[in-house]
């Protein structure tokens, strides 16, 4: 395919290195600064009060977000307007993407003087088109090589990033193009509310079918007079929660302690000491104990005596519980081992449960711990030190859970991993929806291919080069 060049750009040494985009030649195309007009509205600080005033930042993948400032702080900085519909771009960021397109319902943002905002052309470009071209991969490496400055703190200068060329169909088409993406978005959405909706009826059957009713709403007290005692629990919510009356529950089977089934010890504290050397073995950490799943893509070493290797060492159907977490959702969230790396121990930010197996599955177990009626009894006990809710082995000890038959624990759990099963098909076809939607939306803007109707994204679509 032949290409051509400005003269002035032929100072680089070959093709390759002439900072563009590559697109067929067939493919309308217009420079940046054509098709925006610098805004540089300063807010007049004496007419507008800076409460009244909604800061925003860019995020690399141009999405927009409102800044929160604290009651009583301003901005000492200059201060500019970004009107509706405005594309706005941090400078410092431009290198990653950081563009995005202020939605047409917001009002009174401003940006400080780090940020650039132009006007766009709206009788030759889609805002929203432009907003999506800046995070293709084509654009992006782009962006990325063309940084300059010192190391540390490079970036993409403005009258180069105006400067440059892009494919640019008529308007018409652009909003096509742009509709088709955001419909299979609409569509990949909805699939993963439903997906939300199955997992969320699954573990209600669950719940039920133990004799569990649904939680009793919280009272609505953001201010409220609370007990001294009580100040030393996990949150806001965990004291409310002590004020409301408990569950209802109609549960046939017996509730028990999990002390009364499993053995619960912490794991090994890491220090200089226990550094990786001769006798080098792999250890979860909190980051590996998601909810219900065990994530093992970055597993440390760590040194382990032989002792404390037979001591330690998981086995299949261990429990593991997170001790302490910043966030309420995840306080004490456990996952079952499944034995998938040999002489494997866990760090001592995690407790291992080891479950008595003639009276109980580890599953069931699990899946109980990680419901709503399960986790009520950790947001109760937990306690915080600097905002990170904790909970120790005695908590878990104490945990109490109904204990049905070892048969219809697993009756249960078979349903629940059905419903389980079925949300996590919707999240992969959600995934494979979006895929096929973006390869779909950079064929279209590089290889200027029609994309007539959003039908269009059913079908997988392989990215065109140049």
């Amino acid at each position: 395919m032949m290409e051509v060049y400005r003269f002035k750009k032929l100072d680089r040494w070959d093709k390759f290195t002439i900072p563009h985009l590559h697109f067929p030649s067939r493919v309308s195309s217009a420079r940046i600064a054509e098709l925006l007009r610098p805004r540089n509205e300063t807010v007049d600080r004496s007419k507008h009060s800076f409460s009244d005033l909604q800061p925003i930042t860019i995020h690399f993948d141009g999405s927009i977000s409102r800044r929160s400032v604290k009651d009583g702080r301003d901005y000492s900085m200059a201060l500019k307007w970004v009107r509706p519909n405005d594309l706005v771009l941090s400078k410092i960021d431009l290198k990653n993407g950081a563009v995005g397109i202020l939605p047409a319902d917001w009002s009174n943002a401003v940006v400080t003087t780090h940020f650039a905002v132009y006007e766009p052309d709206k009788t030759r470009v889609y805002p929203l088109y432009l907003r999506y071209l800046v995070q293709t991969g084509e654009f992006k490496r782009w962006l990325w090589a063309n940084r300059s400055g010192a190391d540390g703190r490079t970036e993409v200068k403005l009258p180069v990033f105006e400067d440059l060329e892009i494919p640019l169909p008529d308007l018409s088409q652009q909003q096509t193009i742009v509709a088709a993406y955001d419909a299979a978005l609409k569509e990949a959405a909805a699939k993963e509310q439903a997906a939300d909706a199955a997992e969320a009826k699954a573990m209600a059957d669950f719940e039920a079918a133990l004799g569990f009713a649904p939680a009793t709403p919280l009272p609505d007290k953001p201010i409220f007079i609370a007990s001294f005692k009580d100040l030393d629990r996990w949150s806001h919510e965990g004291v409310l929660r002590r004020m409301i009356p408990e569950r209802p529950t109609a549960s046939r089977w017996p509730i028990v302690q999990l002390k009364t089934l499993a053995e619960v010890v912490y794991g090994l504290q890491k220090h200089p000491g226990n550094r990786p050397g001769l006798n080098a073995h792999p250890y979860l950490r909190v980051a590996n104990v998601q909810r219900g799943r065990i994530k093992l893509d970055d597993v440390k070493m760590i040194n382990v005596d032989d002792g404390e290797l037979e001591r330690l060492a998981l086995k299949d159907g261990d429990l593991l519980f997170v001790e302490g977490n910043g966030s309420r959702a995840n306080l004490g969230r456990v996952a079952v081992w499944h034995g998938e790396i040999r002489d494997c121990i866990h760090q001592n930010h995690l407790i291992r449960a080891r479950i008595d197996k003639s009276v109980a599955d580890p599953e069931f177990v699990a899946a109980w711990f990680n419901s709503d009626a399960g986790r009520v009894h950790f947001f109760k006990e937990g306690k915080t030190t600097s905002g990170l809710g904790t909970i120790n082995s005695t908590v878990i000890r104490e945990a109490p859970l109904p204990l049905p038959p070892l048969a219809y624990q697993r009756t249960l759990i078979k349903s629940l991993d059905a419903g389980r099963a079925d949300a996590d098909q919707l999240r992969a076809e959600a995934i494979s929806m979006r895929t096929n939607a973006w390869a779909a939306f950079e064929a279209a803007v590089y290889a200027a291919e029609p994309m007539a109707t959003p039908d269009a994204m059913d079908q997988p679509v392989v990215e065109a080069g140049a």
